[in-house]
């Protein structure tokens, strides 16, 4: 799909921008922090999720003091907000179908900030269920394409477990099963790859291909909701032309 640039594309470019503001360590440390309440362990090596999560504030260069601070507030060793984890489905312009992972300590407050930015930016908050059927839940991996050759990449990554590699202009996007997800990413690693990007996600099982106005707005309505305090990660099925992006 070279010369498009999907959701997953886009969503990562603005990842970088967030890490430069120092936006992306509220998100991390909220995670750390839920990871440790809900994993039942402030141990990272029995709570894969925490792991995980202290892995991504590293390679954001977070302090370590910060991210043990995260951990015991969690842990309940410290004081801290107790954030409920809640995800909201919606509608952007053209059909595009809009999954929203939350983590607040305000519900009420939450809901009626999206259906806010939903509705300023040519969107509308649907009931649950409403667009979650329309993704599967999926590992993704990312990896440069001067990283590795395409058949050497894809020999490890298919030994490991992986479903699918798919080229996408100047990376390879590699999708698995979610329990096969720590295994692919190891392989990846110790084969001295270092993935741009590498989660458990919510894939889309089709796109939508938005122009002019419509991706205008699209991309309005994705960064609004995305920079909202309480948002953790939004999942989106649009799909627009690069020369639409420029």
């Amino acid at each position: 799909m070279s010369g498009h640039s999907k959701w997953h594309t886009i969503k990562h470019k603005k990842g970088a921008l967030d890490a430069k503001r120092g936006k992306i360590f509220t998100k991390l440390i909220k995670e750390i922090t839920v990871a440790a309440r809900t994993g039942g362990s402030g141990d990272v090596d029995s709570n894969a999720r925490l792991r995980k999560a202290v892995s991504d504030a590293k390679a954001q260069n977070m302090p370590n003091d910060t991210i043990d601070r995260a951990i015991k507030r969690g842990t309940g060793e410290l004081d801290g907000v107790n954030y409920e984890e809640i995800t909201y489905e919606g509608y952007g312009p053209g059909g595009v179908a809009i999954l929203v992972d939350t983590m607040t300590d305000n519900r009420n407050r939450t809901v009626a900030e999206l259906r806010h930015l939903f509705s300023k930016n040519g969107g509308n908050l649907g009931e649950a269920g409403s667009v979650a059927w329309m993704f599967d839940k999926k590992g993704y991996i990312v990896v440069d394409k001067e990283a590795k050759s395409e058949d050497d990449l894809f020999e490890i990554a298919i030994e490991a477990g992986a479903d699918d590699m798919q080229d996408e202009g100047d990376v390879f996007e590699i999708f698995t099963a979610p329990d096969a997800f720590d295994a692919v990413h190891d392989a990846i690693k110790a084969a001295g790859i270092e993935p741009q990007a590498a989660e458990i996600s919510m894939v889309p099982q089709n796109y939508i291909k938005l122009e002019g106005g419509e991706a205008r707005t699209m991309l309005k309505l994705y960064d609004a909701i995305d920079d909202n305090d309480d948002v953790q990660k939004v999942y989106a099925n649009f799909d627009i032309d690069e020369s639409e992006m420029d």
